[in-house]
């Protein structure tokens, strides 16, 4: 099963559920789709890492084949392409890569050069697989280095648990495209109801089976508990604000592994999971 796991917000405590479930589940591979401030591979530790560049192809232009039509500006709907003192230029950071411009030059004068925009790190911690996407500094895409994430990471037989960005934007989107099921974490407040309610929609579009986990619970929530009950989402799991698994966290420990109650938890949460992908 590939499970993804989503929140709407930062530190609602996706990296949280998806790194103790990767390892509860012993024979699993945990991919950290959020790229650009990965985190669970400080949990995991991972050994025997193996980095590897993720490029995008990158228009160039050859000025001897060049005769100025301009189809290629004309075709390039993300305006990344100007044509600027007799010659093509291209601005690569809106640069889509989808190779348009090379297909209507008439006279084969673009060519394509692969420019980097990530990498990938892959490593082993116990019998758990882990792959972290790291966008590049100043990149203004996730989307490469995600779907790169992906294509290393989901091609298996284990169970893959995917750690999203936070939000419901294109990255997100990216994200969950090979998710089987989806699990939104949040947090019983105003604010992290707003953002679950935004998430939430996120998935419905995409028509992905879905439940949720409340985390850092004081108490009933009424508010987030009537939500789930008017969208008919299962509430998977609720974990209580604890200081201990708090400092746990701090200490980049997996909780799993240290608190017993905690390894209960996430073992049912394991079976509730093959029970609804199944389902």
């Amino acid at each position: 099963m590939k499970i993804a796991v989503l929140s709407g917000k930062g530190g609602a405590g996706k990296t949280f559920v998806a790194v103790n479930l990767a390892v509860i589940d012993q024979q699993a591979v945990y991919i950290d789709c959020d790229v650009e401030e990965p985190n669970g591979y400080l949990f995991l530790q991972p050994d025997k890492v193996q980095t590897t560049p993720v490029t995008t192809p990158l228009p160039i232009f050859s000025e001897d084949k060049c005769i100025g039509c301009r189809k290629c500006v004309d075709f390039c709907r993300f305006n990344a392409l100007v044509y600027i003192k007799q010659k093509p230029k291209v601005f690569s950071d809106i640069c889509h890569s989808c190779g348009g411009c090379m297909l209507v030059c008439p006279t084969g004068a673009v060519t394509e050069t692969p420019r980097p925009v990530g990498a990938l790190e892959c490593g082993v911690r116990n019998n758990v697989t882990v792959v972290t996407g790291k966008m590049a500094l100043g990149e203004a895409s996730a989307t490469p280095v995600i779907r790169a994430a992906l294509a290393n990471g989901v091609q298996t037989d284990k169970d893959v648990f995917i750690d999203c960005p936070p939000g419901s934007g294109c990255a997100v989107m990216e994200s969950v495209r090979e998710a089987d099921y989806c699990i939104l974490v949040a947090e019983p407040t105003a604010f992290g109801l707003h953002n679950l309610a935004m998430v939430q929609e996120l998935v419905q579009l995409l028509q992905k089976p879905c439940g949720i986990i409340i985390n850092k619970a004081r108490g009933d929530y009424q508010p987030l508990l009537d939500f789930c009950h008017q969208h008919d989402l299962r509430i998977l799991a609720s974990f209580p604000y604890r200081t201990d698994i708090a400092a746990l966290n701090a200490k980049a420990d997996v909780a799993c592994e240290k608190d017993e109650s905690s390894k209960q938890q996430f073992a049912t949460l394991l079976s509730t999971l093959r029970t609804e992908v199944e389902a």
